[in-house]
């Protein structure tokens, strides 16, 4: 926080009960209404029921409900009076604000046009209305970070996105710490996402270093946890974040794969010689220590050369057999 900000904490209140409220506020109308229409009452008392009816009517106003996992921030002429978390049938003073909340709900129009030139009409616009007497979703939401081309450690061109559930824990923090937490979230998200990727390469790493195709679970936890280091500040909490795309870019991609290819390849040829090699020395001990027969230097060199030869190709071999002497 900048020196002229402060940071908001949430302070949770109670309000009164909506149900006793709403009897004892009508109880009183009705009383009122009757006594001006029996006129019963003269003089100064007619006054005051005729004054006490529209205050009445105005009282009614702070009645509001609540939702499972929603909250109400109380502003009351610009002061933050606090935050009712209890779920159900509430009446608070109807002169709490009903404020700028941005959590309202898209609400499509028919018969509107686009007030672009020359753009063709439109039968629908979409609007954000907004919520109710700065009430606030505390429910776990998700948000989708679409596909971003980076550059990762080396330089190269990735494609990478992710996925991040998260839901508001300081309701005066998402309120007046930043001016629409809605926006403020993709924005960081995006942001963190993109430094992330600079940090490590997208594989082929060094020993025990961390890449982003190898190490998922690592790489997901860095991002939570730098998410939650950019969004505290709007009261969000980040319940989870992960990574759900991860590839070249196109201009890089058949580049990187023939690659993959070849290392795939070369991997494949050490496992088959050092098998060979194994399966080679093998051979040889097992005809010494067994006495089966005695070859030179030369013969030996022979021997493991057709041996390789047969275990390391990759076509069928079809042998030559000897009728006639071993050394001719």
């Amino acid at each position: 926080m900048s020196a002229n900000q402060t940071a908001n904490r949430e302070r949770e209140v109670h309000v009164q009960s909506g149900g006793l409220m709403l009897v004892l506020i009508l109880g009183l109308l009705l009383g009122d209404v009757a006594l001006i229409v029996s006129r019963t009452v003269t003089g100064p008392l007619l006054a005051v029921c005729i004054v006490a009816a529209p205050i009445l009517i105005v009282l009614l106003s702070g009645l509001f409900t609540l939702q499972p996992n929603e909250a109400r921030v109380l502003l009351l002429f610009g002061h933050y009076k606090g935050t009712v978390r209890e779920s159900g049938f509430h009446w608070g003073n109807p002169f709490y604000s009903y404020g700028t909340s941005s959590s309202g709900e898209l609400v499509v129009i028919p018969g509107s046009r686009s007030s672009h030139s020359g753009a063709k009409p439109d039968t629908t616009a979409r609007v954000r209305s907004p919520q109710s007497r700065n009430k606030i979703s505390l429910r776990a939401r998700t948000l989708n970070v679409e596909t971003l081309k980076v550059n990762d450690k080396r330089g190269n061109p990735i494609e990478i996105g992710a996925v991040v559930v998260w839901r508001v824990a300081d309701t005066a923090q998402a309120m007046f710490d930043v001016d629409n937490y809605e926006k403020y979230i993709p924005t960081q998200s995006e942001s963190a996402l993109r430094h992330l990727a600079s940090l490590y390469a997208y594989d082929n790493g060094e020993d025990n270093e961390v890449t982003l195709r190898s190490n998922v679970d690592e790489i997901s936890s860095d991002l939570r946890r730098e998410l939650q280091e950019r969004l505290s500040k709007a009261g969000v909490q980040v319940d989870e974040a992960r990574l759900t795309h991860l590839a070249y870019a196109p201009e890089i991609a058949q580049a990187m794969l023939r690659r993959q290819q070849a290392e795939a390849v070369i991997a494949a040829r050490q496992k088959i010689v050092h098998g060979a090699v194994s399966m080679v020395h093998m051979a040889l001990t097992e005809l010494a220590e067994k006495h089966v027969v005695t070859l030179d230097d030369e013969r030996r060199a022979a021997m493991v050369s057709n041996l390789m030869v047969v275990l390391c190709g990759e076509s069928e071999v079809h042998p030559v057999v000897n009728t006639g002497t071993l050394y001719n």
